[in-house]
């Protein structure tokens, strides 16, 4: 799928994830939405993967948060 694509669908996601919550809540529910909203456009996603990154010398677990 072209990158420009799936920029789009990610922006309306978390335009729609926005327009029906609003500010103020945890993280987790919007993970949690985000996640629904990306799925329903055929997206495959996961929450917080764990990635080594080597800085200076010593192995660090990174966790990102949202990776379709």
């Amino acid at each position: 799928m072209d990158e420009n694509v799936i920029s789009v669908q990610v922006i309306a996601a978390a335009i729609e994830v926005h327009r029906s919550l609003g500010p103020g809540l945890l993280e987790s529910v919007y993970q949690q939405c985000m996640k629904y909203e990306l799925e329903a456009t055929g997206l495959d996603c996961q929450i917080e993967l764990p990635v080594t990154a080597a800085y200076k010398g010593n192995v660090l677990i990174l966790h990102f948060v949202l990776i379709c």
